[in-house]
C-alpha cells in the first residue's frame, strides 16, 4: 500500500497545497472525495474525524467549499481535504463514513446544498415550518429575516408497524431541568426496538452571529456555546487564532491552560458520575457528586473569577495567572477534594443495586463507535484509545505522559469507570502541575500574560482541537483581510456523539434510558450553536 503522500501525489486532479511535519492540506474535486476518503480509511491505525465544514466562498470566486479534516494518530498527522467550486451538490460521504451523516444534512439545511446519495436526506437542524429557500449560513442571508419566515408545523417521525408495537413520546419538555429534546421510543412490551431523537429546538445561530466579528468578540461568543465546556471551546478557539498568527505562547501560559483544562475535566466528570446516580434514583450518589462538583466550581470562582472558567484564556495567553501562594492554596483544597472523592466513590462502585442497573445496559459496540466517529469517554468505554491528550502533542500533556483510559464492555458501567479513573488522573495531574506553579513568581492579577498577535493570515483555514470532558472539541476558523471572522465552525464532542445514543437503546427498556443518556452526558446546547 502506498503511503498517504505517495497516493495523493499519484492521484490525478489532486494538488498538495501544504505538507509539513504535522499537517497537510490538499485540494481536489468533490467528485474525487469518496475515493480518496475510502483510501484514507484503509490506513492503520484508522484516521479520526475532526471536523467537516461547508463554507460559502462565492465572494472569493471559489463557490461553496467543503473542508474535511482527518487526523492520523499513528504519526500525529492531520490532513485537510478541500473541495472548491461546489455549486449545488456534492457526493455524499456518509455511505463511506457514517460519522458525516449529521454534518451533510446540516449542509443541506443551512447552505442549501444537496448531498447526492445521502441515506437519510431529512432535515436535521431546521424543524418543519421553515420556507423553501431558507438557508441562513449563506453569505447573502441577513440575520433577522427569520422572524417573519417560520410557520410552525408538526414533526414527522418514521412509522413502525407490527402486532403490539407502540410509541412512547418523551419531551421536548422534561421533568428535570434540562434543555429541550424529543425522544420517541418504539417498543413492544417493555423492550425498546428503536429510538428516534430530535434535537435542535433552541438553535442559537452562533456560527452566523460570529461572522464579521473581531477575534475578541468571537471568543466571548464561542465561550458561550455551552456552559460546561466553556473553557474547552475557548481554548480550541485560541489555539486556532494562534496558529493563524504564528504565535507560540510561553510555558507559564501552557502550564495554566493545562491546569484549567484538568479543572474543567474534574468538575464535569464528578458531576456526570452524580448524574448517572440520579438516572437510577440513587440519591446518595447524586448528592455526593453534586456536592463535590459545587466545591470545585466554587474553587474556579475564587481563583479565576468564574464558575465555568470563562474569560480566563485569551488569544496569545491568559487574562490572569495566579501566583505561587494561590497555587499552594489551590493545591491544598484539591488534595482535600481528592480525598473526599475517594471516600464516597466506593459507595457507588460497591453498591450491588447500582451495578445491576448499569452493567450490560446501553452497550455501544466498538464498530458502531468507530463508524460514527464517537469521541471521549463514550468511545474509550468501548475499547477505543482516542484521547486527544495522548494522540496529539499540545499544552503540557506530553510531559504528563497521558495514556487513554479504556474499558472494553461499552456499557453504562464502563462509561462510569472511565470517568472515575480519569478523575483520579486529573487530580494527580493537578498535583504535579500546581507544584510546578508554586515554584513560579507572584503574578499581577491586573496585568494579562499574553503576546500581541500581530497580523493573521486572511482566508486561510485552520483549526484548534482540545480534549474536553466529553471528547474532542474542534473549532475551525477562517478570517478575512481585516482580521474579522469570515467563518467559524464549532464541532463539539456532543455533536459527534449524539447519533450513537439511539444505537444503544434496542434491547433495553424505556426506564433504562435516563441512565443510558446520562452515561453519555451529552450537551444539547453544543449542538444548537
Amino acid at each position: 500500500m502506498l503511503s498517504l503522500r505517495e497516493y495523493l501525489q499519484s492521484y490525478q486532479g489532486i494538488e498538495i497545497i501544504i505538507w509539513e511535519n504535522k499537517e497537510g492540506i490538499v485540494e481536489l474535486s468533490s467528485s474525487d472525495l469518496p475515493e480518496v476518503l475510502s483510501y484514507c480509511l484503509e490506513i492503520k491505525p484508522r484516521p479520526i474525524w475532526l471536523t467537516h465544514v461547508v463554507n460559502d466562498e462565492r465572494q472569493l470566486g471559489r463557490g461553496f467549499c467543503l473542508y474535511l479534516v482527518l487526523h492520523f494518530p499513528g504519526k500525529d498527522f492531520s490532513l485537510t481535504l478541500v473541495a472548491k467550486g461546489i455549486k449545488e451538490e456534492f457526493p455524499t460521504l456518509a455511505l463511506i463514513f457514517p460519522a458525516l451523516n449529521w454534518s451533510e444534512r446540516e449542509a443541506q439545511d443551512l447552505f442549501g446544498l444537496h448531498a447526492v446519495g445521502h441515506p437519510d436526506p431529512r432535515s436535521l437542524v431546521l424543524h418543519p415550518g421553515w420556507p423553501q429557500g431558507f438557508h441562513p449560513l449563506r453569505k447573502d442571508y441577513k440575520a433577522g429575516d427569520e422572524r417573519k419566515a417560520f410557520d410552525r408545523a408538526p414533526l414527522v417521525f418514521p412509522e413502525m408497524h407490527g402486532d403490539g408495537i407502540f410509541q412512547v413520546p418523551v419531551g421536548p419538555i422534561h421533568a428535570g431541568i434540562i434543555e429541550p429534546g424529543h425522544f420517541r421510543f418504539y417498543a413492544i412490551g417493555e423492550p425498546v426496538l428503536h429510538l428516534e431523537a430530535q434535537l435542535f429546538y433552541t438553535h442559537k445561530g452562533i456560527e452566523k452571529l460570529v461572522e464579521g466579528r473581531s477575534i475578541e468578540d468571537g471568543l466571548r461568543i464561542i465561550e458561550r456555546v455551552c456552559g460546561v465546556c466553556a473553557l474547552s471551546h475557548g481554548l480550541a478557539y485560541c489555539e486556532a487564532v494562534e496558529k493563524l498568527a504564528n504565535v507560540e505562547v510561553s510555558r507559564p501560559v501552557l502550564l495554566w491552560r493545562t491546569i484549567l483544562a484538568e479543572l474543567e475535566r474534574a468538575y464535569n466528570h464528578i458531576g456526570d458520575i452524580g448524574n448517572m446516580c440520579a438516572g437510577v434514583g440513587f440519591a446518595l450518589g447524586n448528592a455526593n457528586g453534586s456536592q463535590s462538583k459545587e466545591k470545585l466550581q466554587r474553587l474556579n470562582l475564587e481563583f479565576f473569577g468564574h464558575r465555568f472558567l470563562r474569560g480566563v484564556v485569551v488569544p496569545g495567553g491568559m487574562k490572569l495567572i495566579p501566583g505561587s501562594k494561590d497555587s499552594q492554596a489551590m493545591l491544598n483544597r484539591l488534595i482535600k477534594l481528592s480525598d473526599d472523592f475517594e471516600a464516597w466513590i466506593p459507595l457507588l462502585l460497591e453498591h450491588d443495586g447500582f451495578r445491576q442497573r448499569a452493567v450490560t445496559t446501553g452497550v455501544l459496540k466498538p464498530e458502531n463507535a468507530i463508524d460514527l466517529g464517537v469521541t471521549g469517554p463514550a468511545a474509550r468505554a468501548s475499547g477505543i484509545a482516542n484521547d486527544w491528550r495522548e494522540l496529539h502533542a499540545y499544552l503540557l500533556y506530553p510531559e504528563l505522559k497521558v495514556t487513554s483510559i479504556i474499558e472494553q464492555d461499552g456499557d453504562a458501567w464502563s462509561r462510569l469507570m472511565v470517568r472515575v479513573k480519569e478523575t483520579r488522573e486529573s487530580f494527580r495531574f493537578l498535583n504535579t502541575l500546581l507544584r510546578e506553579a508554586m515554584q513560579g513568581p507572584e503574578f499581577n492579577y491586573d496585568k494579562p500574560v499574553s503576546i500581541a498577535l500581530g497580523k493573521v493570515r486572511p482566508f486561510s483555514p485552520t483549526w484548534g482541537c482540545v480534549e474536553s470532558p466529553r471528547g474532542t472539541d474542534v473549532i475551525w476558523l477562517m478570517l478575512d483581510e481585516q482580521g474579522k471572522i469570515y467563518r467559524c465552525r464549532v464541532r463539539s464532542a456532543s455533536y459527534a456523539n449524539w447519533p450513537a445514543v439511539p444505537l444503544t437503546l434496542p434491547g433495553n427498556i424505556v426506564p433504562d434510558f435516563p441512565l443510558i443518556n446520562k452515561s453519555f452526558e451529552l450537551c444539547y446546547s453544543c449542538c444548537d450553536r
